[in-house]
C-alpha cells in the first residue's frame, strides 16, 4: 500500500515530458559520433544530464526532473551506447574521453558554465569533470554516489551485496566456474570479449540482469532480462570501465581531489537502502565538501525511478531555480 502511495505522490511531482528542440549527431573524433539533445527552454539555465551505467544511455524521461520553462536540458548518450556509434565499442572510450566529450558539447552549445545532473556512474563523471573543470560547473546534484574505488567494486562483485541477495547472487556467479570466482568483474570480462556472440549475449543479460534485480529497494530479485544486444553493450561497457577502474590514477582519486570543487554547490541525493552504491561512499564525499546539502532517503535504493528518489531530484531542481531567479 505504501509503495503504491508513494509513487502517485511522486508523480505529482515531475514535469511533463518535454519534447527536444535540437537533435544532433555529433563527431567528437577517434571514430565515434555522440548523440546529444537540447529541450526545455533554450534561453534557460543550462543542465547537462550524465546517464549512468557506463553504458546505460539516456531516455525521455530523463527530462522530467526539471522546469521546462526554466532549464535548458542538455542529455546525450556516452560513447558506445544508447544512439552514439559506434554501437558497444570500447575503442578510444575512457572517462578522459567522457570528460572531453562534455567540454565538447559545452563549446559546441555556447555554454559557459552548467548544472551538471548524474546518478551513479553519472555521478563519478560529474565528480570527474568538475574536479578537472571546476569553473565549468555552478551545480553539481547527484544521485546514488559511486566513487569508484576498489571497496565499491568489491562490494558488488565481490559477495558483499549477495549477502543480502544470496539468489540472484547465485545466478550470476554459478555462471562461472569455481576457480574463477575471486575476481568476477575479470571473469567476464574474459567472456564478454571472447568474440563470440552468442556468448557475450548471454553473459551481458547475465551481467545486466545482477544489477537490475537490486536497483530498487522494492524489487523480488528477479530483475527481468533485456534484449540481448542492449544487455551486451551495456555489459561490456561497464565492464571495461570497472575491469580499469575507471581509468584513475589511483584509488580514491575523487576524495584526494575533492578540494578542487569545495567551492561548488552540490547536493547528493542518496537511498538508504542503496544496494548498489552504498550510502557510506555518499557519507564520506559530504563530510570532504563543505558546500553540500546530503539528503538521505528512507525507503529507497538505487534507482532514479523510486518515487522517494525522483521526489528530492525534482524538489532539489526547483530550490536551484529559485535561487537562481
Amino acid at each position: 500500500m505504501d509503495k503504491f502511495t508513494g509513487q502517485k505522490r511522486a508523480v505529482q511531482y515531475l514535469y511533463p515530458p518535454i519534447d527536444p528542440f535540437d537533435q544532433r549527431m555529433m563527431d567528437v573524433g577517434d571514430g565515434h559520433n555522440i548523440y546529444v539533445e537540447q529541450s526545455g527552454n533554450p534561453e534557460g539555465v543550462p543542465v547537462i544530464v550524465l546517464h549512468g551505467g557506463p553504458g546505460g544511455g539516456c531516455s525521455p524521461a530523463m527530462r522530467r526532473y526539471f522546469d521546462p520553462s526554466v532549464y535548458r536540458v542538455v542529455l546525450f548518450d556516452q560513447r558506445g551506447c544508447g544512439k552514439s556509434r559506434p554501437h558497444a565499442s570500447v575503442d578510444h572510450n575512457t572517462t578522459w574521453h567522457l570528460v572531453a566529450d562534455i567540454e565538447r558539447i559545452r563549446a559546441a552549445l555556447d555554454i559557459e558554465e552548467f548544472i551538471v545532473f548524474g546518478g551513479s556512474w553519472g555521478a563519478t563523471l560529474a565528480l570527474i569533470y568538475a574536479i578537472s573543470h571546476p569553473t565549468s560547473v555552478s551545480h553539481l546534484v547527484l544521485r546514488g554516489v559511486f566513487l569508484s574505488t576498489r571497496t565499491e567494486l568489491d562490494w558488488f562483485y565481490g559477495g558483499g551485496a549477495g549477502q543480502f541477495w544470496p539468489e540472484p547472487w547465485a545466478r550470476f556467479r554459478d555462471l562461472i566456474p569455481e576457480s574463477e570466482r575471486g575476481d568476477m568483474i575479470s571473469a567476464y570480462h574474459k567472456r564478454l570479449f571472447s568474440g563470440d556472440i552468442h556468448q557475450e549475449i548471454r553473459y551481458g543479460k547475465a551481467w545486466s540482469v545482477w544489477e537490475n534485480a537490486l536497483a530498487s529497494v522494492f524489487s523480488n530479485g528477479q530483475g527481468g532480462e533485456p534484449p540481448g544486444e542492449y544487455a551486451r553493450a551495456f555489459a561490456r561497457l561497464e565492464n571495461h570501465y570497472f575491469v580499469n577502474r575507471g581509468f584513475l590514477e589511483e584509488d580514491g582519486w575523487i576524495l584526494n581531489n575533492v578540494d578542487r570543487i569545495k567551492h561548488i554547490q552540490g547536493v547528493i541525493i542518496q537511498g538508504r537502502y542503496d544496494m548498489i552504491c552504498p550510502p557510506q561512499r555518499a557519507w564520506e564525499l559530504a563530510q570532504a565538501w563543505s558546500e553540500v546539502d546530503l539528503r538521505m532517503v528512507r525507503n529507497a535504493g538505487h534507482a532514479l525511478s523510486e518515487p522517494g528518489i525522483s521526489a528530492e531530484l525534482v524538489a532539489a531542481m526547483d530550490r536551484i531555480a529559485a535561487q537562481l531567479n
